[in-house]
């Protein structure tokens, strides 16, 4: 008896033993602690673009003109017209001018991109009346008459009135590349001081009063006594190269004060220049 007794305490034992470490196998271990919350974020390093060197402003007191030619030819062509013109004159046609001038360049020491420019050269200009005849040379006026001849019983089937000056342009250029002016863009303002040559009315092809042309001749008459000798006229000029277009206004009137209405002649075109 004694001895069944120990065996079953034995047995009992061993199974309580059993029991308890199975138990302990089954639990769920503890989540495993987040570390990484306590280790302080590193910021992405920013990535900064790669900046040389400073490009050096360029000296243009040091650009070298010795291959640039200093002087050079003036050529233009354009559309001509009177501002302030009355009523009673009717201007017709395609009214002209054309200019020739030899210029010369005077770089700035300290700024070669800028220069004066002067010269001398002639300049014209052709105005077309329509069935008006300026009387240039009529002696007896004090005036300078503007004639309607519509209806007259003789006229002229082209009447014009052409002005010739010597002129001095002066003028201050800019170049945007003086090395190269035959490709760089220039702007140029100044005036031209003009001194008048000749004044003259040329009437073509006399007309009969029915308006039938009766001849094939001109008549040429020349006088300066209406006309102021000495001329103003601002300019302005750009340009791409060689080629570019002007503009210019006569400051001061045409006609002399007292002598006829004061009218200002413009001018506007293209422009052949080196410089």
């Amino acid at each position: 008896m004694k001895k069944y007794f120990i065996t079953a305490l034995v047995f009992l034992a061993s199974t309580a033993a059993f029991a308890q470490k199975k138990h302990k196998h089954n639990q769920n271990p503890p989540p495993a602690k987040d570390t990484t919350a306590s280790v302080p974020k590193t910021p992405a390093p920013v990535t900064t673009p790669a900046v040389g060197p400073a490009k050096p402003k360029k000296d243009w007191s040091k650009v070298d003109l010795t291959k640039r030619a200093a002087d050079h030819f003036m050529f233009t062509l354009g559309y001509d017209n009177w501002i302030g013109l009355p009523d009673s004159i009717d201007i017709k046609g395609f009214n002209h001018s054309e200019g020739f001038y030899f210029m010369y360049d005077f770089p700035f020491k300290t700024d070669a991109r800028f220069s004066i420019g002067a010269g001398i050269g002639i300049g014209s200009s052709n105005i077309y009346f329509n069935q008006t005849y300026p009387q240039v040379a009529a002696y007896n006026n004090s005036t300078l008459a503007f004639t309607n001849v519509n209806g007259a019983s003789s006229g002229f089937k082209k009447f014009k009135l052409v002005t010739t000056y010597l002129e001095v342009p002066l003028e201050l250029r800019f170049a945007v590349d003086p090395e190269h002016m035959d490709k760089s863009w220039k702007v140029a303002i100044g005036t031209k001081i003009g001194l008048m040559l000749s004044a003259y009315t040329k009437g073509v092809d006399p007309t009969n009063g029915a308006g039938q042309v009766v001849a094939h001749t001109s008549e040429k008459e020349s006088s300066k006594q209406f006309f102021s000798t000495v001329k103003f006229a601002p300019t302005f000029r750009v340009s791409k190269g060689v080629f570019g277009i002007y503009a210019q206004l006569q400051a001061n009137s045409l006609i002399k004060a007292g002598a006829g209405p004061s009218v200002f002649p413009v001018s506007f075109g293209f422009v052949l220049s080196g410089l």
